[in-house]
């Protein structure tokens, strides 16, 4: 079995795709060798086990042989023959013990390599900024964590064990049939490049084609990946598009279906030619040698043993051969998975950060100005299926930005699309880092503040409150784990929909959907609201959070506001003007710059900005969503 084991496991070393997007860096191999650190004591019984196989393999065909004398020259007992025969035996189950417990070590490392590096990979990744998903195609990561993490631990699996046995296999085969017969090895080798010289032409077409694969399967997997969420199924369906997808899938699903087909039939050709090769060579192993065996230079059991061996020729070498290919597989798969760790987040944590005060929940931004970061500062274009050069320098989105925020005060931003709002609010939790000046929560510099204290002291509830595909409770919960249930009825109470969660059949386990959309808009919102009166933070932002709601359920979602907002210091991106009537400080953006601020009496009686906007509204009627105040 090992013969044809070993073919197949060279087979499928040409179907590997192992040509690098990038040249590997330098200190890959050191960092790989870092990865199996936690596993050398399994890696070496692994290592030990393969070379018992690989001696075992080489010792059975020698064994056969002296059978064969034995019976041939008729000497010694059937008594010695039995006892050969046993030790064959013994040899077999040992080889069939090693094989388990190579198996067991192989997959002990293997998803232990896979364990860490995707725990790696993941943690790393949740530590980017909002900049980073925002360019990143999530199939694309995805794919990091599943296929790549996979094909670095085969590394330590297959294509160490592979090297490790193949290797040790060809070397002692090689020795041992030179010692039985050096006229036949010869022989044996030099019909070797009749089979590898093709089989490497195959390989390169093989790569070819699983490479085309490759990305064609990553661009199903996003596709399908952007099609199958809630929002992408809505799009397609509202735009009349579904034939055109499936027309577009079904294309690229065809090639892949073709590639499949030719990838078996050059890989069936492969394994044709080794046992084509391998027939000739035994059927010259059994020719010459029967003659030798005749002259008596050559005993009857020598040529059943180098027959045997023969087939532990072949497959060594020809995967030997491509040793390479396998190693630049596993190189590159470390290498995509190191590409991602090496990113470092443009927002972390300072060595000597410090919490965020607790009872001041004032927010100031002092001369901020800011540009949003470049592709090459936050993404990789490998994980872009759509990467353009970026021309120019970054554009400032926000200048020279000044207000204070009191706490417990309600300050409103007020301002055509684009405007820099958004942009604002954002800053605030530290989604971003200013590019000039400083924000402070509680007068501390966000940049220097424990990210747990930040994230602690700020609830946002944005225009479009995102709820995972589980339980109320666990969206809920979300905010807070150790909440109770009083607590979580409080919150529900406070926002406004306890009384419908109560009437749901399953209550607080009824599952919301994908995104939510189970629930209304409005209800999405008020489940969103009781999550962050379940937090409770010192400071709220709302960003447009009734923007996109009809008249009942902004009512609705109007009240549970004001018990979120009560005695906490609030920024709020209005849409309409009348929900900020009442708010301390109403700050009109335009172009990324503040150019009025006030309250909404001392704002009218000006006459500028903000009076037009309250005029647009009140006296003409919403205007176009091109230009509506958001």
């Amino acid at each position: 079995m090992d013969g044809p084991m070993t073919s197949m496991a060279a087979m499928r070393s040409f179907r590997r795709d192992a040509t690098p997007a990038r040249e590997i860096p330098k200190g890959t191999v050191r960092r790989i060798l870092g990865v199996a650190g936690p596993y050398r004591r399994d890696l070496t019984f692994f290592l030990a086990l393969v070379v018992l196989s690989a001696v075992i393999g080489v010792a059975t065909p020698l064994l056969a042989g002296d059978i064969v004398n034995r019976i041939a020259g008729l000497t010694g007992t059937s008594g010695d023959i039995v006892r050969i025969a046993l030790v064959i035996a013994g040899l077999a189950l040992v080889d069939a013990g090693s094989s388990l417990a190579q198996r067991w070590y192989s997959s002990r490392i293997g998803e232990g390599v896979i364990y860490d590096l995707r725990a790696r990979v993941f943690a790393h990744v949740q530590r980017m900024p909002v900049a980073f998903f925002t360019r990143t195609q999530t199939g694309a990561l995805v794919s990091r964590l599943n296929n790549d993490v996979i094909g670095a631990q085969q590394a330590f699996t297959s294509t160490l064990s592979g090297v490790v046995s193949n290797v040790i296999g060809l070397v002692l085969t090689a020795g041992v049939m030179l010692t039985l017969s050096w006229q036949i090895t010869l022989l044996s080798v030099v019909l070797v490049p009749l089979f590898v010289l093709p089989a490497k032409r195959i390989g390169a077409r093989l790569q070819e084609i699983t490479r085309e694969s490759y990305g064609l399967n990553a661009s199903m997997n996003a596709t399908m990946t952007e099609r199958f969420n809630v929002a992408g199924a809505l799009l397609v369906k509202l735009f009349g598009r579904p034939e055109a997808e499936v027309e577009s899938f079904r294309a690229r699903a065809a090639r892949v279906r073709d590639i499949g087909v030719l990838s078996a039939m050059y890989g069936r050709t492969f394994f044709t030619a080794l046992t084509l090769v391998a027939a000739l060579a035994t059927a010259l192993v059994y020719g010459l040698g029967g003659s030798l065996a005749f002259d008596g230079s050559l005993t009857p059991g020598a040529v059943v043993s180098l027959a045997l061996l023969l087939s532990r020729l072949y497959g060594p070498l020809t995967a030997l051969s491509n040793v390479r290919v396998d190693v630049m597989s596993a190189m590159v798969s470390f290498d995509r998975v190191f590409e991602v760790l090496d990113l470092a987040p443009m927002i972390d944590e300072a060595p000597d950060a410090r919490p965020v005060p607790a009872g001041d929940r004032s927010v100031e931004f002092d001369h901020v100005s800011f540009s949003y970061p470049t592709a090459e500062q936050v993404s990789l274009a490998s994980l872009e299926d759509l990467s353009l050069p970026e021309h120019g320098e970054p554009a400032e989105v926000l200048h020279d930005v000044s207000f204070r925020a009191e706490a417990g005060q309600l300050v409103a931003l007020v301002g055509f699309s684009g405007a820099g709002k958004s942009t604002i609010a954002n800053l605030v939790p530290r989604l971003y880092d200013v590019t000039a000046g400083a924000v402070r929560v509680g007068g501390v510099d966000v940049r220097e503040a424990t990210a747990d204290s930040l994230r602690a002291a700020i609830g946002v509830v944005s225009q479009d409150a995102h709820l995972f595909h589980d339980t109320i409770r666990a969206n809920l919960v979300y905010a807070r784990p150790e909440a109770t249930e009083d607590e979580l009825w409080a919150a529900l109470t406070g926002a406004r929909i306890a009384a419908l969660v109560a009437s749901l059949p399953d209550g607080l386990e009824t599952v919301v959907g994908d995104r939510g959309y189970r629930m209304s808009g409005g209800e999405k919102q008020r489940l969103a609201i009781a999550r962050v009166l379940l937090k409770a933070p010192g400071v709220v932002i709302l960003d447009e959070a009734t923007a996109h709601l009809d008249s009942q359920s902004e009512v609705a979602v109007q009240k549970a506001l004001d018990t979120a907002l009560a005695g906490r210091t609030s920024l709020v991106i209005a849409h309409r003007l009348s929900t900020i009537r009442s708010a301390d400080l109403i700050l009109v953006l335009d172009e990324g710059r503040i150019v009025e601020q006030g309250t909404h009496d001392e704002l009218l009686v000006r006459g500028g900005r903000y009076a037009e906007l309250h005029s647009t509204q009140f006296t003409q009627g919403p205007v176009s969503p091109t230009a509506a105040p958001a």
